[in-house]
């Protein structure tokens, strides 16, 4: 039987034709995997304490590089604590590998130290391959590069690495030499062709992991903040108008309800639109390069991959979409000038929007910053955007910003100034995650990483939801809004992170101007409200209702 770090260099050296970066947590029953990552010259390194930031770090980098990016554990908890990654890399098809160290099988049952069953931990979102010292003794090398092989075609991959004592045999000696990967393709599936004329009144509506489609290029497009730019966008507000048959517009009548719609990707955040997918009186079309077809009510009339178009969209089709959009984005304006609802998260977001340029990154975080980020515009040409969008939680978000932030400047390496990432995200949010704020000296730091806190003291997102009427008031700062009072400032210096404290729109704007001609990592806390955030959704709502 082959020892211990003789397997880890050998499982090493595998991985490392796979990935470029792994985070490593301090365990020791990993300790030969950790040392033998170590010795790659060809893989990047960084150190994590806690396994579930590291998971989330590990992911951030992955949604940017489209590629695999390992995280290694320990035995025990540690895995565990990388179920919440694994399961938002599996709905949003992000390839994700954990590798974790194990107890050998004769350790099992046996009430052995920090010892857990493993394999099939993840469940559904990551089969578990199992490696073994027994399995690998006397068995040619190209045996276990088959394994690990098979493993990676696999978008999610957990490799589970048994490992006996003596854990450990001394320093192994540097090799690999550093070279750059490209995506992945792991786990993309092609549904085929689907016919579509557009000569019919077509809306599309682009959620996550949606792609430019050839032949739909001219379509109007309603598309969520990390789908690609359309040329012919349409506001999100504006679904309200598509959702009915037709509308008076100073004196005339015309027809506002789709003949069909075509989904592309994965649509998750405004009901108005996602009702418009269960109207039988439209056509729906849904296009994916993964194993999920975005239709909840089971009606789509073809599902596939790519379309073969025909016609071209009525002029007078493309000037009821621009004229429904305008409307909704005019509401937008109109609500951000009232001073009446004072300093909200939108405002947040419309500032962050107004100061972004061609080749930054975003990376928004879930509840209402990304719906925020939909309402001011986004997504914008030349701007990266990136969101938890699989599973839509909050979890992990600071440690995916810096994720995000680390790969952008690794791609950049000969530019002097790292490119620009900034990262929107609301008080409850940012506070899950502090954690993830951690950076140990020997590892890469975000050069250029600006993080925009809009801290309402709680959970703004409730007070549009239904709990946030007026019946449930009683009951809704203990079971929603939990208020929290953390001096954000105080937490920041905890961690060496640079923190200014913004109070309106104005300052925030400057804030933001500043970091951007200062880079570094700077925490923007933009002290905001969410009392008057029900009230500002019904006022957009009246102003958009024809």
């Amino acid at each position: 039987m082959i020892s211990s770090p003789e397997l880890a260099h050998l499982v090493a050296a595998e991985l490392a034709r796979h990935i470029t970066d792994v985070v490593v947590c301090p365990g020791s029953r990993n300790s030969a995997l950790s040392l033998a990552l170590l010795a790659r010259a060809d893989v990047r390194v960084h150190t994590r304490i806690d396994e579930r930031s590291a998971a989330f770090l590990a992911l951030g980098m992955a949604r940017a590089t489209r590629r695999h990016v390992a995280v290694l554990t320990t035995s025990g908890t540690a895995v565990a604590n990388c179920l919440p990654a694994m399961v938002e890399a599996h709905h949003s098809h992000t390839p994700l590998a954990m590798i974790s160290a194990d107890r050998p099988e004769r350790l099992h049952g046996t009430g052995a130290n920090q010892t857990i069953t493993q394999q099939g931990i993840f469940g559904d979102a990551a089969r578990t391959v199992q490696i073994t010292q027994e399995a690998a003794a006397g068995r040619p090398l190209g045996e276990l590069g088959a394994v690990v092989d098979e493993a990676f075609s696999s978008a999610q991959v957990h490799l589970n690495v048994a490992l006996d004592t003596p854990l450990v045999d001394g320093l192994p000696a540097v090799t690999g030499t550093p070279r750059r990967l490209g995506p992945s393709a792991a786990g993309r599936i092609d549904h085929g062709e689907i016919a579509l004329d557009r000569s019919k009144n077509t809306l599309v509506i682009a959620g996550d992991e949606a792609w430019e489609v050839d032949g739909l290029q001219d379509v109007p497009t309603i598309a969520e903040p990390t789908a690609p730019a359309p040329f012919n966008p349409v506001h999100p507000l504006a679904a309200g108008v598509f959702s009915r048959e037709q509308v008076s517009a100073e004196g005339f009548v015309v027809d506002t309800k789709p003949a069909q719609v075509v989904v592309v990707g994965h649509p998750t955040l405004h009901r108005g639109v996602l009702a418009l997918l269960e109207d039988p009186a439209i056509d729906l079309y849904v296009l994916t390069r993964s194993d999920v077809v975005t239709d909840p009510a089971r009606r789509a009339a073809a599902v596939g991959t790519r379309v073969k178009a025909t016609g071209a969209p009525a002029k007078q089709w493309l000037k009821i979409c621009e004229a429904a959009s305008d409307l909704a984005a005019e509401a937008v304006r109109e609500v951000l000038d009232e001073e009446e609802f004072g300093f909200t998260g939108l405002h947040v977001m419309a500032a962050v929007g107004d100061t972004l340029a061609t080749g930054d990154t975003l990376f928004v975080g879930s509840s209402n910053p990304v719906r925020d980020a939909a309402f001011v515009g986004m997504p914008f040409d030349g701007v990266d955007t990136f969101a938890a969008r699989g599973t839509a939680g909050i979890d992990g978000t600071n440690s995916q910003a810096i994720g995000v932030a680390l790969a952008v400047q690794a791609a950049h390496p000969d530019e002097l100034r790292a490119p620009r990432t900034v990262a929107v995200m609301g008080d409850v949010t940012f506070l899950h995650d502090a954690g993830g704020l951690l950076i140990g000296p020997d590892s890469p730091r975000p050069e250029n990483l600006t993080i925009v806190v809009a801290n309402d003291d709680g959970g703004g997102i409730f007070e549009t939801l239904e709990v946030g009427g007026e019946q449930y008031r009683p009951s809704f700062e203990r079971a929603f809004g939990t208020p929290h009072g953390v001096d954000i400032a105080s937490l920041c210096q905890a961690y060496g992170i640079e923190h200014r404290e913004v109070s309106g729109l104005q300052e925030l704007i400057e804030a933001l101007i500043d970091t951007t001609d200062l880079g570094g990592f700077t925490v923007i806390e933009a002290r905001t409200t969410r009392e008057t955030r029900r009230a500002m959704h019904e006022a957009l709502a009246k102003k958009v209702a024809m």
